[in-house]
């Protein structure tokens, strides 16, 4: 049924058919790589403008709260005197304005 030549030619058909298969895969593969990188640059695109700290104008709101609670108290010694002292201080600080940073 088969000649004795036959089946070695058969093999090096089939090693060459993968050769040029993955040949087109390698030549292929730069394409590929370019078309997905153009779709996420268009999908990033279409989400539209992004921070850009170089030309950012920023409202600042900054508010400091504090509050101290202070509590001395002197025990009765024999002969000694009672004190107790308590001190309550709050304070707040609150800023409001803009910035621009590094408009060009």
């Amino acid at each position: 049924m088969f000649r004795p030549g036959k089946r070695g030619q058969t093999s090096l058909e089939y090693v060459v058919l993968l050769i040029i298969v993955i040949g087109s895969f390698v030549a292929v593969q730069n394409y590929m790589k370019r078309g997905i990188q153009g779709r996420w640059k268009s999908a990033v695109d279409d989400l539209g403008d992004q921070y850009d700290p170089r030309t950012a104008i920023t409202d600042v709101r900054h508010t400091l709260s504090s509050t101290t609670n202070t509590t001395i108290i002197t025990v009765d010694q024999p002969g000694g005197i009672t004190t107790q002292r308590t001190d309550v201080s709050s304070s707040a600080e609150r800023r409001e304005g803009q910035t621009s940073v590094g408009a060009y």
